[in-house]
């Protein structure tokens, strides 16, 4: 039976973290994130820029940038981030409910709302409760998915097991804790490691 449409899902979350961000003041917005490299500003331009992007869109900006994948990333992260926080978060809440997006799975828009949410609001302290079946639905697409962030090859060989959700996938030494912190996990945030047990988290460490 085909899964329901995650859109609903992403614009909510969206809408969620645009909500959270509302009163972060100005020396707040430069606080490092989870995302290498990237600001907590900076992610959320990431996000803005994919958001409104359309595979036409995506391959000019390509083209544009050389066919250097980074480079057209840093070029977009640094238009959304134009002017001031203030701006930042204009431009985010003008495509919270935008649902066009680059070439790609649909979850793996999902899973990227998701994650990057937690990029930005973990290193802040903003707690967010996310759908459980968001959650365990992004995992499923990660650990089969090498696709940029490589959660496959982190998953390779483990048993994974929320221990706040009905779900478990793989074989192998388990790797078991809340399903937030599975995603983040083989998604490369080696912070969320720590909140992971079983045989199986020396493996997914060596991973990161």
């Amino acid at each position: 039976m085909a899964l329901p449409s995650p859109w609903p899902t992403i614009h909510a979350e969206r809408r969620a973290l645009a909500a959270d961000l509302e009163s972060l003041t100005d020396d707040r917005w430069g606080t490092p994130s989870l995302c290498a490299k990237w600001t907590v500003r900076e992610v959320l331009g990431h996000m803005t820029a994919t958001a409104a992007a359309t595979p036409t869109k995506f391959f000019a900006d390509f083209l544009s940038a050389g066919f250097r994948f980074d480079a057209m990333t840093t070029r977009a992260v640094a238009r959304a981030c134009e002017g001031t926080p203030a701006d930042t978060l204009r431009r985010f809440g003008d495509q919270v409910d935008a649902s066009t997006h680059p070439p790609g799975p649909v979850d793996s828009w999902l899973g990227e709302t998701i994650v990057h949410a937690e990029d930005i609001r973990r290193p802040l302290g903003i707690a967010h409760d996310y759908p459980s079946d968001a959650v365990t639905r992004a995992a499923d697409f990660y650990r089969k998915s090498n696709l940029l962030i490589g959660a496959k090859k982190r998953s390779a060989g483990l048993t994974l097991r929320a221990t706040d959700a009905e779900w478990t996938a793989g074989t192998g030494p388990e790797v078991a804790g809340p399903a937030l912190a599975i995603v983040l996990a083989i998604t490369g945030r080696a912070v969320a490691v720590d909140d992971l047990a079983g045989d199986g988290v020396a493996a997914l460490r060596a991973r990161m």
